[in-house]
Order: structure tokens, then sequence, then C-alpha cells
């Protein structure tokens, strides 16, 4: 289901509409590969059994992918983060060449 933002909450956020999209993209980034790295890890041991039982899906990884699954979606997260007020960001200077969001 579709959740609806309204554009001035986010321009509130970030001081304008783009910051504040750029600002929950790399959020999102940032949860989706934790989400990897999490996945890999509690699938990494499955793997080996996987491979002796060619052609076959192990019953444990399809639970870990439906589980995965059912989460709620990055983005989703990102931008409830950002309207929350639980995303630090800072601007960019020109003279900083390091990223602009830290949780």
């Amino acid at each position: 289901m579709i959740k609806p933002v309204e554009i001035s909450e986010l321009e509130e956020k970030a001081g304008n509409i783009y910051e504040a999209v750029v600002v929950a993209a790399k959020r999102a980034r940032q949860l989706n590969d934790e989400t990897k790295m999490e996945y890999n890890q509690r699938v990494e041991p499955l793997m080996a059994k996987d491979e002796e039982e060619e052609g076959t899906v192990s019953k444990d990884k399809f639970n870990i992918s439906v589980d995965f699954e059912k989460r709620t979606k990055p983005t989703t997260l990102a931008l409830d983060e950002l309207l929350n007020n639980d995303v630090k960001f800072r601007e960019r200077n020109e003279d900083d060449s390091s990223g602009e969001d830290e949780k």
C-alpha cells in the first residue's frame, strides 16, 4: 500500500524538496545495504548445503527470503526517519568531500 507524503512536510525537514529526496534516497541505500549484509549472513551457512543438493531450494533459505520480503521497504523506512527527525544530515560544502547524511 502506498502512503502519500505531503511535499510541504519534506520541504520543512530539509530546506527544499530536492535535498529531502537526496537525503531519503541515501538513507534508503544505507538501510538496503544493511539488509543485504544481514541476509547474506543468514543464508551463507545454507549455501554449502544447497551446493550439495543441486536443483532444490532449501526450506530454510525460502523461509529467510519470505521473512525479508515481509519487512518494510528501505525507502519507506528512510522517509519515516526523515519525517520523524531521526536522520541527521549536513549540507556538503564545496571544500568538503564527505557524504551528506549520517545516521
